[in-house]
């Protein structure tokens, strides 16, 4: 979704979508200013034991923003991201990241997954991506 879908991102839903009552009050307790952030997201689907993809429907159809992205590309203000390319990329990062792409962009999941694998942060692979020039994509949230 891009900021001109931004109030409307239930439409990316069937009109008969619902949110479990359960899923939406924690979604909700953890709502400020309509925006959520991206850790809480993940928190709150650790907790309801569901994917991070069903709490993002969740909060697409509750018409929540998703703020602070944990790799940095998004929700942050008039600055929107805070991730900067990489100045060096070691060896073994870039070889996992080019081994993760599909269609030449690196899936959120999978920078997610390759930041566990290295014991690094998410953001250090995504500024990895940043000096490749490897787009992360898509959201697992749904986001973007």
């Amino acid at each position: 979704m891009t900021h001109l879908d931004k109030g409307k991102y239930y439409e990316k839903h069937p009109k008969d979508s619902r949110v479990d009552e359960s899923l939406k009050e924690a979604i909700l307790a953890q709502t400020k200013d309509n925006n959520i952030a991206c850790k809480k997201a993940e928190g709150i689907a650790g907790e309801k034991r569901v994917t991070i993809a069903e709490v993002g429907k969740a909060i697409d159809i509750l018409n929540i923003n998703i703020i602070e992205c944990q790799l940095g590309l998004f929700g942050y203000g008039d600055k929107k991201k805070i991730v900067q390319p990489a100045k060096e990329v070691a060896t073994e990062l870039k070889t996992k990241i080019e081994q993760s792409l599909q269609n030449g962009n690196l899936s959120c999941v999978s920078a997610w997954k390759i930041a566990a694998e290295l014991s690094i942060p998410r953001m250090r692979v995504c500024a990895a991506c940043e000096a490749l020039e490897i787009k992360v994509k898509p959201c697992q949230l749904g986001a973007f």
